[in-house]
């Protein structure tokens, strides 16, 4: 997909890169399985010619995608940074793998979340051993991490931006291709753009003619934006989704650029498709999902049911970090 706004020096990981990395992980990650979902319940919503693969990655350690993004950015400090220690802003996800990530490497970890964090998410980020600073909305967290960044001196370690952290999410896309070679689609949530820029990179240098299609939530679709006036910015209103780990309140150049490079099409959905998903993944797969670890299962029963008809499809189950009341809660009316 070309566009001029795409720097002709953009740096980003080759697959061996990738492969390469993920073997550095190994140690410190979950090889998290795939399951192909076969069910009438599947032929129902997308036909018997459609054969959905999920890349269970809602069982990595904290629980998302996450962890992998947040290992390779603390892996990869130096003494001196990690000694003056690290700063993260998050809706909740990225909390928890940093925290993880900052305890596995010995560093001194804060985590900036809004007064809304879902109330598992802030335990587990407690339970790590991280200090946590609330501020008021999702919209003020990452100004805040770069503010007590160059207060503290502290590293920042960004949810979604640079390539550290695409470096990180690609070895899930590499992982998911060398299990599943013969995919003919592979369907990736949006937040901010760190996973799916690592997991598109991935995916289309492992096979060019694999499709790559993104998903947003309707009320947090930054990189939609983006995409469509060739720039990034910052989000109108902010983010309004019962996706949080999607809800990021601006798109930024990096993970743009490679979205933009290597992802096919964008296709958006309503946060009442994903309440419908969470629900479908329950009782058909016994999985019980965030929103955004839905968010590829409404897309495929939604917007892109006609574009997958006939083809194998991968779907990126990317984090199932939500409590139980707030799970029954969101599925029961729907």
């Amino acid at each position: 997909m070309a566009d001029s706004n795409i720097p002709n020096d953009l740096s980003y990981p080759d697959l061996d890169a990738f492969q390469s990395h993920a073997k550095a992980l190994r140690e410190h990650l979950r090889l998290t399985p795939t399951q192909a979902w076969e069910s009438p319940t599947k032929d129902r919503l997308v036909g018997t010619d459609c054969h959905p693969v999920l890349k269970l990655e809602l069982f990595q350690k904290a629980g998302s995608f996450k962890a992998r993004g947040a290992l390779t950015v603390v892996s990869r400090m130096n003494e001196e940074e990690k000694a003056r220690g690290l700063v993260a802003g998050t809706g909740g996800n990225h909390g928890v793998a940093v925290a993880l990530a900052a305890k596995t490497y010995g560093v001194d970890a804060k985590i900036i979340v809004p007064k809304t964090i879902n109330a598992m998410r802030l335990q587990a980020i407690k339970d790590l051993g991280a200090a946590v600073m609330q501020v008021e909305s999702i919209t003020d967290v990452l100004d805040m991490m770069v503010e007590v960044a160059e207060d503290e001196g502290r590293t920042v370690v960004h949810p979604f931006e640079g390539e550290n952290i695409t470096l990180g999410t690609g070895t899930l896309g590499a992982e998911f291709m060398e299990q599943i070679p013969d995919l003919d689609a592979v369907i990736v949530p949006i937040g901010g753009g760190g996973l799916a820029s690592g997991v598109a990179c991935a995916v289309k240098q492992a096979n060019p003619d694999c499709a790559v299609y993104g998903v947003e939530p309707v009320g947090a679709k930054s990189m939609t934006l983006a995409f469509q006036t060739n720039t990034t910015g910052v989000l109108p209103g902010g983010p309004k989704s019962i996706a949080d780990s999607l809800s990021a309140p601006y798109s930024a150049p990096y993970s743009y650029a490679v979205c933009r490079k290597f992802i096919d099409e964008i296709v958006l959905i309503e946060d009442n498709d994903m309440r419908r998903a969470m629900k479908i993944l329950f009782e058909d797969l016994k999985l019980a999902v965030e929103p955004a670890g839905a968010a590829t299962t409404a897309a495929l029963i939604g917007p892109l049911k006609e574009k997958c008809a006939g083809k194998k499809v991968g779907l990126i189950i990317c984090g199932a970090n939500i409590g139980t009341k707030t799970f029954f809660e969101l599925i029961k009316d729907i």
